[in-house]
């Protein structure tokens, strides 16, 4: 199953969807400013992705800048970053099979379909 952590007010995000959807495949969207990865959820797709918690952080964030970008933080202080502020989660990721790729750009979805 393919599935799209989505949020419908990213026009990238939205473009990844309209890829899924063109592709005729069947996927499921999560939500996930509504439906918040859980900490399980959120360490499987970083492994799934294969790269550091911190390449996923959406660093222009106003957040990121007020509250993190000068401190020095370990992986495990970055998933907790994530998980208190879902925003900061870079969008769209798009997982098949324990393989995920980020949408940015929205083509990269195709890689995986």
């Amino acid at each position: 199953m393919i599935k799209i952590y989505h949020n419908p007010r990213c026009r990238k995000s939205r473009e990844g969807l309209q890829i899924l959807e063109e592709s005729g495949k069947d996927f499921e969207v999560v939500k996930y400013l509504e439906e918040i990865p859980t900490e399980k959820e959120l360490r499987k797709i970083i492994n799934c992705l294969g790269i550091k918690p911190i390449n996923l952080i959406r660093k222009n964030e106003t957040i990121w800048k007020e509250e993190y970008k000068n401190k020095v933080l370990n992986d495990d202080q970055i998933i907790e970053a994530m998980l208190e502020n879902p925003k900061l989660i870079e969008r769209p990721i798009v997982i098949k099979n324990n393989v995920a790729v980020i949408g940015r750009p929205p083509e990269n979805i195709k890689g995986i379909l």
